[in-house]
């Protein structure tokens, strides 16, 4: 349960501190001091979306902060599957700075929002005014089915099965679409990848064989070049090579006269054997040079159909052309094997949608033996909030599978005897709505182990002794669940454990909602202003003196 809440620089709120009550608390106030506002704070904590142009002071960051006390809740697996540590006094935190970025904290673990509000909807329900609007809408009933059916587990199978069922499908339809594709230009694949299969492209291969053709293509100049260097530098009486064996006799005659004419020779003698390898190479490379006139008119043909081939498909190099090919070999595979692979995609949707339809039906089943009971609860308290005729009922049918289920409900409601029973949204007063909401709020608290309930103006449209029933059902919930509920109902304040006041503080320049808890005498006085105006009279008093007895 919250044990204390903590609000700084957000909306009309400059700091605020409250500490609700273990039971029930009632918070009351005027009309626009504040008390949405004090919701949207602890809606932070929530998850909600945050915005920094709510920001008392544009300039500081907003903080909410709750401590809740969860011993008795056994959320340690809860918080073990988020990767967070477990503390009895567990400390919910969130920031929203100038620029609008929000932080989120559990006990002072940074987290995503998606981890702060799967955390905080096991210690928090808020109901709003836009919730009991909600309630005529189809969805939002079978949610409330489903929660008080518990279906969480069926839920979590169906949905993994629905997800298997649209990939299964996605698969095939894509398949089905590419194999039309694939069927239409079958031929033109073909054709292509028998004309690079045909090529027999190598990596590389453009490359090499530009060079050798470079080579054919100047044979005779290179042969001649070669010639020319081989007698220049071994051939001839005059050679360079034999310039420097008799350069190297010279050092080698006075190198032991001195370590720097040594290393003259030495390099000398690295010289001439460097040269004499470069003249073994060159006389081999000579060798090797001859004019081939077929195998000249080969390169240039197999260099010419690489460069046709490159500009027909509008790629750089060969590279490009195998890779091509490879593509166009997997499209040619595929084609013939596409009856087979729509058949084992089409087995595969098959499958997919028979383990959904079992799945949809567990949780349909799972869903309809809650409908009795649960408007029976329903109709029983509204009998006793003053609907004696009130009948309720839950219409069922079942759809196509979809990303809920395969079925379609609606609520069915009548307060008035004879009249038949019709969707909720069109038939139920605002009254009506307060007290249905009321009642499945109190069913559900029965089923779900939740710490909070915060309750916003669930009491709107009913007085008189319905408040008091209604009240007394509040108190008798708070006996299991601590109960945070904002009314303008002096039967519901009457009830509190703890009664909180929201105001408008105007003592400085600017004004700011603030909140206090009343005294024993305040709370009199409060309850009895509530009942008959800002001056209430002593038989005023009284009667919220009696009210609170």
């Amino acid at each position: 349960m919250l044990t204390h809440l903590t609000i700084k620089n957000y909306a009309l709120i400059k700091h605020l501190e409250f500490a609700p009550s273990a039971t029930l608390n009632v918070i009351t106030g005027e009309t626009g001091a504040g008390k949405s506002i004090l919701l949207g704070a602890i809606g932070l904590l929530l998850g909600n979306r945050a915005d920094s142009k709510t920001l008392w002071d544009e300039k500081e960051k907003c903080v909410a902060e709750g401590i809740f006390e969860i011993s008795r809740y056994g959320l340690t697996q809860v918080f073990e599957s988020e990767n967070l540590d477990y503390e009895a006094q567990t400390v919910i935190r969130r920031e929203v700075s100038p620029s609008g970025k929000s932080r989120a904290f559990i006990n002072d673990t940074p987290v995503t929002l998606d981890v702060m509000r799967r955390i905080g909807s096991r210690l928090m329900d808020i109901h709003s005014q836009h919730e009991t609007l909600e309630l005529g809408n189809k969805l939002f009933q079978l949610t409330l089915v489903d929660s008080f059916a518990g279906n969480n587990a069926l839920k979590e199978i169906y949905s993994d099965c629905w997800k298997h069922y649209c990939e299964t499908q996605q698969i095939f339809e894509q398949l089905h679409v590419e194999s039309t594709a694939l069927k239409n230009e079958a031929d033109f694949v073909s054709f292509q990848l028998e004309e690079l299969v045909k090529a027999d492209l190598k990596e590389g291969e453009l490359e090499k064989l530009e060079s050798e053709l470079k080579i054919q293509e100047h044979a005779e100049e290179i042969k001649t070049q070669f010639n020319s260097i081989l007698e220049q530098l071994g051939r001839s009486d005059y050679s360079v090579t034999s310039a420097l064996s008799t350069i190297r006799t010279q050092l080698q005659t006075i190198a032991t006269y001195s370590k720097d004419y040594q290393n003259l020779f030495q390099r000398m003698e690295s010289a001439r054997l460097e040269l004499a390898d470069i003249l073994q190479e060159i006389e081999q490379a000579e060798e090797t040079i001859e004019f081939e006139p077929v195998r000249a008119e080969q390169l240039r043909e197999r260099v010419s159909l690489l460069y046709q081939l490159q500009h027909k498909h509008r790629l750089q190099d060969v590279s490009q052309l195998i890779s091509l090919r490879d593509t166009l070999q997997h499209k040619a595979d595929k084609t013939s094997n596409l009856d087979e692979l729509l058949n084992q995609a089409r087995q595969a949707v098959e499958q997919a949608e028979k383990e959904l339809t079992k799945a949809g039906k567990n949780l349909s089943q799972s869903r309809q033996k809650t409908f009795t009971p649960l408007a029976k609860q329903i109709t029983l308290l509204l009998k006793e909030l003053g609907i004696p005729n009130a009948v309720l009922s839950v219409d069922h049918s079942l759809i196509t599978p979809g990303v809920r289920g395969m079925d379609a409900i609606e609520i069915l409601f009548s307060a008035n005897k004879g009249v038949a029973p019709q969707p909720l949204a069109q038939v139920a007063s605002g009254g009506e709505f307060s007290r249905v909401m009321f009642s499945i709020k109190y069913v559900m608290a029965e089923k779900a182990n939740l710490p909070t309930l915060i309750l916003d103006e669930i009491d709107s449209g009913v007085s008189g002794e319905i408040a008091i029933q209604l009240g007394n059902r509040m108190k008798e919930i708070a006996g299991r669940h601590q109960i945070i509920a904002i009314s303008h109902l002096p039967q519901i304040a009457a009830k509190a454990d703890a009664h909180f006041f929201v105001y408008k503080d105007n003592r400085e320049a600017r004004s700011m909602t603030a909140i206090k808890r009343l005294s024993e005498s305040e709370r009199v006085t409060e309850i009895a202003q509530m009942i008959g105006g800002s001056n209430p009279s002593p038989l005023t008093l009284e009667n919220a003196r009696e009210m609170i007895r």
